[in-house]
């Protein structure tokens, strides 16, 4: 059962209908740009770029009617902060068929300074060697700390780095999905 998050101060940026159209364009998106559901793995990092992930694949076979393999991620052992952050619970990684000479999507809720995405690159490698690596994210909120680009956005989001971008999904948070920026200028 998802764990119930307390209803935050701030303001919604994204509703549900918001999110649900933010996936539409994206699945749309990664369709053109992989001609195609042929050889595609969307994989989505540790905890709600997992269902995002899921959420685009049931998108794509409504449009391709093709099933799309979908798994998981974690890259807990692969980040560079777990000096600083020890307390981080590792995940189960899946994924369905391999990566070898696919198209990988990672999808993330959020795209921030971008370690988390080359802690999933250097997870990737050690799992197989796909045709192309790609990025998803539903909100990229720029301040980025490494070169690194989504190539499919939901909503760019400019932000403090004082402000914090929550992301509340249905299967992971319980209640309706939202995006919502709390915090500011200190």
């Amino acid at each position: 059962m998802p764990t119930q998050i307390p209803v935050e101060d701030g303001r919604v940026v994204l509703d549900a209908e918001d999110v649900s159209r933010a996936l539409t364009r994206i699945s749309h998106e990664i369709l053109e740009r992989n001609k195609g559901a042929d050889d595609l793995v969307l994989l989505g990092l540790h905890t709600r770029g997992v269902p995002l992930a899921q959420r685009l694949a049931a998108k794509i076979e409504a449009v391709e009617g093709a099933t799309v393999a979908v798994g998981s991620l974690d890259v807990t052992m692969y980040r560079d902060d777990l000096k600083s952050q020890p307390t981080r619970t590792p995940h189960r990684t899946s994924v369905p068929g391999g990566i070898d000479g696919k198209a990988v999507v990672l999808v993330d809720d959020v795209l921030y300074s971008g370690r988390t995405i080359r802690a999933a690159l250097d997870a990737l490698s050690d799992l197989g060697r796909p045709s192309v690596v790609r990025l998803a994210v539903l909100v990229d909120r720029g301040h980025r700390e490494l070169p690194i680009r989504a190539d499919h956005v939901g909503k760019n989001l400019p932000t403090a780095r004082t402000e914090k971008v929550r992301v509340r999904l249905e299967e992971t948070d319980g209640g309706a999905d939202e995006v919502r920026i709390t915090g500011g200028a200190q």
